[in-house]
């Protein structure tokens, strides 16, 4: 049977074996608190490869040491961090998947020792800490260490960078206007709020030219937040900029409570598709291969990241397959497990 799902897709000079993506999922494993790669992150990625996705984006890897959503997460600010990384993408590769990584900031989310900044002084909740108002030279530095990341990112060897500019981390506390009340060129206006994206955009263009995806909160769930239509603008500008693929996830800029189902948020990425004219890929609550083939063949999105299913199932691409009745390669290794 011939299907979408696991059909090839060639993003600039990249070629992914099937549209499966692991999307992003932090594993706190980082247990040194110096960012660098440990043996579980070697297994855990390495495991995924084998059991057949095409794409894999490893968790959220922090542009600067105070970046860190948490003390245990991957880093890429200094070159002390590539050699492990470099391992990471070796050991993908040689079982079949592309690498991508995301680069990312938390921002006001960061729970981490000493300061934390934001595009303004506002804590998240009660029980997170103030962050200090970024001033024009903090801004400066930051669009630099994604730069720098995305740089360190090649040196690695990694297929794909995703940037992280949703769940309210520090980029989407820009875009937002729940999160960001500067009166500068970085406040008020969408083009404005957009302006520190924008820049990082600029920046990661000057050292990298494969495949650049951006993950985005289409929908912040308060009535004085953005929408999805909000996005389309946003990522019509991105797709300007150089974006190839907008990965369309929701919420966490602000607390708020989300009535999640099956593919709550498929619907987005269907809008952002039609509305910007760009690849996207869909996430949240895909579990099954009948799911993610109904996505692709009503193009409601150009790929499916699967998330949580992947830590319950290490080998859903070959589950999806045998639901959806595709036959789909195996490890040699385990030919006589696997029919």
């Amino acid at each position: 049977m011939s299907t979408k799902l696991f059909s090839p897709i060639t993003i600039k000079n990249v070629t992914m074996k099937n549209r499966i993506v692991m999307a992003p999922m932090c594993m706190y494993s980082s247990h040194n608190e110096d960012g660098k790669v440990e043996n579980w992150h070697r297994t855990h990625y390495t495991t995924r490869a084998v059991g057949g996705v095409g794409l894999i984006i490893i968790e959220a890897t922090a542009v600067t040491a105070q970046g860190r959503i948490s003390q245990q997460d991957l880093g890429i600010w200094n070159d002390e961090q590539i050699e492990g990384l470099r391992e990471l993408t070796s050991l993908m590769k040689e079982n079949g998947a592309v690498s991508g990584i995301q680069l990312a900031h938390a921002g006001r989310k960061a729970v981490i020792d000493g300061d934390i900044i934001a595009p303004s002084p506002l804590a998240f909740n009660d029980q997170m800490k103030q962050p200090l108002e970024m001033s024009k030279e903090d801004i400066v530095e930051t669009v630099d260490a994604f730069r720098k990341g995305a740089e360190r990112a090649k040196q690695a060897g990694f297929d794909v960078i995703e940037i992280h500019a949703a769940h309210g981390y520090l980029i989407n506390q820009f875009l937002s206007p729940l999160s960001n009340k500067r009166t500068d060129e970085y406040g008020g206006s969408a083009e404005n709020r957009y302006r520190f994206l924008k820049e990082i955009m600029e920046a990661v263009n000057t050292v990298w030219d494969g495949p650049l995806f951006v993950r985005i909160s289409a929908s912040d769930y308060h009535e004085e937040g953005l929408k999805p239509e909000d996005y389309v603008t946003f990522c019509t500008w991105l797709k300007e900029q150089g974006a190839d693929l907008i990965d369309v996830s929701s919420g966490a800029v602000v607390p708020a409570r989300i009535h999640s189902y099956p593919g709550y948020q498929v619907k987005f990425a269907e809008t952002v598709k039609n509305g910007a004219n760009i690849a996207t890929g869909a996430v949240g609550l895909i579990t099954t291969g009948i799911q993610a083939e109904e996505i692709l063949q009503n193009e409601r999105a150009d790929m499916i990241f699967i998330a949580r299913e992947l830590l319950r199932d290490p080998y859903w691409p070959r589950t999806a397959a045998k639901e959806l009745g595709a036959e789909i390669e195996s490890p040699k290794q385990y030919e006589r497990g696997w029919l």
